[in-house]
């Protein structure tokens, strides 16, 4: 069911990574060198993914190769929103993708976030989807669109500056082809016709009420491919490990590339899900444990997960794992 694993979410993006604590991203290449290789290990067929860039950056990515950090992936990722946040048309697309195979000619560019919110108008949205679909299906291996749902408002959105960005902020609420009273927008039709080549990007919160209601309108749809995350911080919550049990054994039946991110406070170099770890190891080890819990190699073994075991308790076996599911 897990198709592919990213490291980290948009690296070079203030608001997912304190780039004040490590300014030259040191701290970052050594992190995603120490989880490319546990991943590897834990098991070959899960392809590695470097956490989608935005801005799309082609100097940010050779610096990355200069630190070695595409050795330790199998493909490089790109998010866009050239219709709510970025300084470029929707119709430079292509034109991005192609900036970042230009310097990484040996591995292949995915699309893990593109969207087009209602904030200004819902047919702004369709329009928004129908030309991404046009622009990139048949262009990139894998598309992602952000997102199912809309993020409901008292949630709040993850950024700098929240409020005081105004309608940048304000725009993270209406990503969404369903509204938060659960009515479809009007993209959601364009973006059924688009289903089998287009995947989905949904965040599932801790304990998220929407995931079953995520899973069947999935399954409506048509959609194969989906992105989400486990957050490394969430893992250090009361029945963390419950919860992940239950978020993966209702996406199986999908193809998923799972996003590992957010520093659990006290680890983190400040106390803060962007800030760098202290110990860039102890975040390989969650990465190994997760993916020897939900995607074990066929010749697994428990010497991978063992430090973050010892932090977080046994896991259980494979085979309880599917026994569990399958009881579910």
């Amino acid at each position: 069911m897990i198709e592919a694993a990213m490291i980290w979410n948009e690296p070079n993006n203030k608001s997912h990574w304190d780039v004040a604590l490590d300014p030259d991203w040191d701290i970052f290449a050594d992190t995603v060198i120490r989880a490319g290789r546990a991943i590897h290990a834990a098991n070959p067929a899960v392809q590695r993914v470097l956490g989608g860039m935005s801005p799309i950056d082609p100097q940010w990515t050779q610096s990355m190769r200069a630190k070695g950090v595409l050795d330790a992936v199998d493909v490089v990722a790109v998010h866009g929103f050239p219709i709510d946040w970025n300084l470029w048309p929707i119709d430079s697309w292509p034109q991005k993708v192609a900036e970042i195979e230009a310097v990484v000619p040996d591995k292949p560019v995915w699309v893990t976030e593109v969207g087009v919110g209602s904030f200004g108008a819902e047919e702004v949205q369709v329009f928004g989807l129908e030309r991404t679909a046009e622009l990139l299906i048949g262009r990139v291996p894998r598309i992602f669109w952000y997102s199912l749902f809309d993020l409901p408002m008292a949630w709040g959105a993850e950024t700098r500056h929240r409020e005081a960005e105004g309608s940048s902020y304000y725009r993270h609420f209406y990503m969404g082809l369903i509204r938060p009273d659960g009515t479809p927008k009007p993209a959601l039709d364009v973006y059924a016709r688009h289903a089998e080549h287009m995947g989905l990007m949904q965040w599932f919160h801790f304990q998220d009420p929407r995931l079953d209601e995520a899973v069947a309108w999935m399954k409506r749809l048509g959609t194969r491919q989906l992105r989400t995350g486990l957050s490394w911080a969430d893992s250090f919550r009361p029945d963390a490990l419950d919860w992940f049990d239950r978020q993966m054994a209702a996406l199986a039946d999908f193809d998923v590339t799972l996003t590992f991110c957010f520093t659990p406070e006290h680890l983190g170099v400040a106390p803060h899900h962007t800030s760098p770890a202290r110990e860039p190891q102890a975040f390989a080890d969650f990465c190994a444990a997760m993916i020897d819990r939900y995607a074990p190699a066929a010749t697994t073994t428990a010497t991978a997960a063992a430090p973050f075991v010892a932090h977080h308790g046994t896991p259980p076996s494979p085979l309880d794992f599917a026994t569990r599911k399958d009881a579910a």
